[in-house]
């Protein structure tokens, strides 16, 4: 036998299985018949027994594999890694990503449509709408989350220039375009945007940046720093208390809500908000801590009329001096 077909005959299951994966379900089932046919494209010459052996084999692996009887019967794959809602949930998810460029999105889209069959990648791929969406235009990004990540494993620093964009759209570092060096502690995702959260040695504090703006990121080869201020951080709580990643004074704020936003305030600081109705039945009030910001301030102006700052003093005095300036801005 030649060997092209000795190699062919070692790779029957795999042609078999990864077959079965993209061509079949329970409404597509594929005949035995089918399968020769494919086999033999493939320069691989087998009888239905074999065939037969070869599924129950894959069975024996583990592999879910449904015969369904009848004229138009056949084999399918009853079950795989991924249902389609949660790979319908992961395109979503692709798809709005605002640090994805949108040739990054579309492809990672092709990847995904693939832990699925042809049938129902089709259907996903006809609900895709990534065009005219807010992405950004740096295409770095994926090489950026694998140097952080190696850093992070390392326990050593990563170096980057950081940059915003000024009025022309082009890019304008910071620092006077002096790299940075960070030790990196984890990332995270807050308002579509992907975050690098690390401990910045000569502000002695922990920071975060965003990953999309982060230039020339490498290996900074010294040991990390901030061990000990990461530890005092509560991850789960941390994105409920800085506001669109500004940092702020933290302050415990008191704050009293009209009962309709219930579901506003639990989105923001999570369901083990305790909520204290007031005596009316028409408000409630909360505790939370919050790093006290521009950005805090302004999402509070947005609820204007549906809340009040009760505590502490210097926030209510805080608010009222923004809302006499943006008063005297129209006048």
């Amino acid at each position: 036998m030649p060997k092209e077909k000795i190699v062919n005959q070692k790779l029957k299951l795999l042609y078999i299985r990864d077959y079965l994966l993209e061509n079949s379900d329970e409404d597509h089932p594929v005949s035995v018949a089918g399968l020769i046919a494919y086999l033999k494209s493939r320069n691989i010459f087998v009888e239905r027994k074999t065939i037969y052996d070869d599924i129950a084999q894959l069975q024996l692996y583990g592999d879910d594999i449904l015969m369904k009887k009848g004229k138009y019967g056949g084999y399918f794959y009853a079950s795989r890694s991924f249902d389609l809602p949660e790979i319908k949930m992961l395109v979503d998810s692709v798809q709005v990503s605002k640090f994805l460029t949108e040739n990054q999105s579309l492809e990672l889209i092709k990847k995904i449509e693939r832990l699925t069959n042809k049938f129902e990648a089709g259907d996903l791929h006809r609900q895709v709408v990534v065009h005219n969406r807010v992405k950004t235009e740096q295409t770095g990004i994926f090489n950026n989350i694998d140097h952080i990540s190696n850093a992070i494993n390392g326990n050593h620093t990563v170096t980057f220039k950081y940059f915003y964009y000024n009025m022309q759209k082009k890019p304008e570092y910071k620092n006077n375009g002096v790299k940075y060096e960070i030790s990196p502690f984890c990332l995270l995702w807050e308002d579509e945007n992907y975050y690098m959260l690390g401990y910045d040695p000569a502000a002695g504090k922990m920071k975060h940046y965003r990953v999309d703006r982060m230039k020339n990121v490498s290996a900074g080869g010294n040991p990390r720093q901030g061990q000990e201020l990461y530890e005092k951080i509560d991850i789960s709580s941390y994105n409920k208390k800085v506001f669109n990643m500004y940092h702020g004074d933290e302050k415990k704020v008191r704050i009293r809500f009209d009962k309709g936003l219930v579901n506003v305030v639990l989105d923001k600081f999570g369901q083990n908000t305790s909520i204290i109705p007031d005596r009316d039945g028409e408000s409630f009030t909360i505790t939370v801590d919050v790093d006290v910001s521009m950005q805090f301030y302004s999402w509070l102006i947005g609820l204007s009329g549906q809340c009040e700052v009760l505590e502490p003093q210097e926030a209510r005095d805080e608010l009222r001096r923004i809302g006499l300036a943006i008063a005297a801005q129209y006048e």
